[in-house]
């Protein structure tokens, strides 16, 4: 039986229509919900609040809520992926993971209990969060939007509270002396804040602070907090920053105040109020790194009335005590003996035996300058000729004891070299020339060596290295090679392009005491590393060297000094073009080395008679 071609034809394009389809039912996209959950989380992790509030049912809500999570937590990396979907109810569940660094000292809860050392273990460097919420509802199945509940973003979350990241500390380390004693503490301090927009006069409030400040600060005065008002341009401004033994008195008079506010802070502070150095900075610098290296961490639910919980996190650890080489009664003197100085003055003292800082002092017309006893750079003048003796020695020409010409004024490679108000001394011994301080023999001693002498000497001394040093940011000097005769001769009496920091030459001073450089050190157990370390100069030479500035003390330029059992020193002018010479003197007194500079005091004599002060008072307990 033979069939109708049309009917055929029919048939055929029937199965064909069938065929497709059948295809078409069996080859479904993304359903709703689906396409719905993984935009949302797309967005969420793209931080894109605004696509992910649009995908909801109340995107002006979403969006605030979105934006105030991320601002809160502000993560390191946030993943949200879509963990299940139900088509037909249009219900899904998120997972979410969050990264959070280790955080830094200023993020830290003082508030938080702290833990003990054994029971608690340091934070690890990344902190994670995760969870899952489950989100979604019919009207999304039918492809509506997401029904908007803060919950889908994390578990508790509601329309009135928010989430936020802390860091937890866990437990506040001291600062220790040389003795174990506590030098710096974490205290409460209180700012006395002024809000001149609060006021309808700030002026007033300005004299009615400045009378119950000025026992405590008595350069606070009412033009002085009025004048700073001006600077700030209308905003609060922070008038001072109170201890709690100096608010106590004046805290309800202060409270009282128009437009002033109290707040309280925790600070790294100074056991004694009076104690200060530049050395306290990088003791912070630790401090904080060690709060931040065991802090632990917090994921909060914060509700409107202030009060969290804790959703995620580990308790802190407490940090080790940072046991110091400083040296309070060392550091009072060096203070004292320099506070009442016009110029700007510093002192920096080591203890050779173990390259321990015991002081770092500089008063207060320095510190406007920065922290110049440690890396301020000068001209050393005639301490250098500890360096030059040095060299001289060790090429082999002269001895102690030969004999040199000490003219007034000389002549040397073109450059008129001359003593201090042109002394003259005829021929003496090298020794007696050191003890005096003759630059017209140095000078001419300078002539002959070869140009690395003077750079090379000096390192052996530790002058020219620099130094890695936990707590202590430093700069020991320079000494280039110096080509030329002339360039030897500028060198030799430390002029030129020699220059050092107090700190230089206080390391000098301990690598002739010790006979080689010690590691300078800050915290103990971590001394500081050299970005060289040549061999030491030869022991006879430091032996001759120590003799030498003893009779600088005995005879020579420092018999201010001669009064203090077997101290050791080398006095030290230095020229400053268009400006009063710079004083120096460094020194020896048993295991104490020390350097004490002063700016513009147009000779050594005020830097020596500073040297007394520092040294008298602590004489009968120097270290042995």
């Amino acid at each position: 039986m033979r069939m109708n071609p049309r009917v055929s034809v029919g048939v055929a394009a029937m199965s064909v229509s069938a065929l497709v389809l059948g295809g078409v039912a069996c080859s479904t996209g993304p359903s709703e919900t689906e396409t719905a959950a993984q935009g949302f989380a797309d967005a969420l992790t793209r931080r894109d609040a605004q696509a992910a509030a649009a995908l909801t049912s109340d995107p002006t809500a979403a969006a605030t809520a979105i934006g105030q999570m991320f601002e809160g937590l502000n993560p390191t990396d946030a993943q949200f992926t879509v963990a299940s979907t139900d088509s037909d109810a249009g219900t899904f569940t998120l997972d979410a993971d969050w990264t959070f660094d280790g955080g830094t000292a200023e993020d830290v809860d003082d508030t938080a209990t702290p833990t003990t050392a054994s029971s608690a273990p340091s934070a690890p460097a990344d902190r994670e969060w995760t969870y899952t919420t489950t989100g979604g509802g019919q009207a999304v199945a039918d492809g509506g939007a997401i029904p908007w509940d803060p919950a889908l973003l994390a578990p508790g979350l509601t329309a009135d509270t928010s989430l936020r990241y802390t860091t937890l500390a866990g437990g506040s380390p001291d600062v220790l002396a040389d003795n174990g004693a506590p030098l710096m503490t974490e205290q409460t301090v209180t700012l006395v804040t002024l809000d001149p927009a609060a006021v309808p006069d700030p002026t007033a409030s300005a004299a009615a602070l400045a009378p119950l400040l000025q026992p405590v600060a008595p350069t606070v005065t009412a033009a002085s907090i009025t004048s700073d008002l001006a600077a700030a341009q209308g905003r609060p401004l922070t008038v001072i920053t109170l201890r709690d033994a100096d608010l106590a008195p004046i805290e309800t008079q202060l409270a009282a105040t128009p437009g002033v506010t109290l707040v309280k802070q925790t600070r790294l502070l100074t056991v004694d109020k009076a104690t200060q150095s530049p050395a306290f900075e990088g003791l912070r610098t630790l401090w904080e790194q060690a709060q931040a290296d065991t802090a632990g961490w917090a994921v909060q639910l914060v509700r409107p009335d202030g009060t969290a919980e804790r959703l995620a996190g580990q308790d802190g650890a407490a940090a080790p005590d940072i046991a110091t080489t400083l040296d309070p009664a060392v550091q009072a003197s060096a203070q004292a003996a320099i506070d009442t100085l016009p110029q700007q003055a510093a002192i920096v003292a080591i203890r050779p035996s173990t390259g321990g800082v015991l002081a770092v002092a500089q008063n207060s017309a320095a510190s406007g300058q920065g922290p110049i006893a440690l890396t301020g750079l000068y001209p050393p003048g005639s301490t250098f000729k500890t360096v030059t003796t040095s060299a001289a020695l060790q090429e082999g020409s002269v001895t102690p004891d030969t004999v040199l010409p000490c003219p007034g004024v000389a002549n040397i490679e073109g450059r008129t070299i001359p003593n201090d108000d042109n002394f003259d001394l005829g021929s003496v011994p090298l020794h007696t020339a050191f003890a005096r301080s003759c630059n017209t023999t140095m000078g001419q001693l300078a002539v002959s060596m070869t140009p690395n002498a003077l750079h090379d000497a000096a390192q052996q001394f530790g002058l020219g290295i620099d130094y890695v040093t936990p707590g202590l940011t430093t700069v020991t000097g320079s000494v280039p090679p110096a080509d030329t005769p002339a360039e030897r001769v500028e060198s030799a009496i430390g002029q030129g392009r020699v220059t050092a920091s107090p700190f230089g030459m206080a390391l000098v001073a301990a690598s002739i005491a010790r006979g080689s450089t010690p590691a300078p050190m800050l915290v103990k157990g971590q001394p500081g590393v050299g970005d060289a370390a040549p061999a030491p100069a030869p022991a006879a030479v430091t032996d001759d060297l120590k003799t030498m500035m003893r009779e600088t003390v005995t005879s020579g330029t420092a018999t201010q000094l001669a009064d203090i059992a077997d101290v050791r020193g080398k006095t030290g002018t230095a020229e400053v073009a268009g400006q009063p010479s710079h004083g120096w003197f460094v020194g020896i007194d048993q295991d104490v080395a020390f350097a004490v500079f002063v700016a513009g005091a147009d000779s050594s004599a005020p830097a020596v008679d500073a040297a007394g002060r520092f040294l008298r008072p602590i004489q009968t307990r120097l270290p042995q």
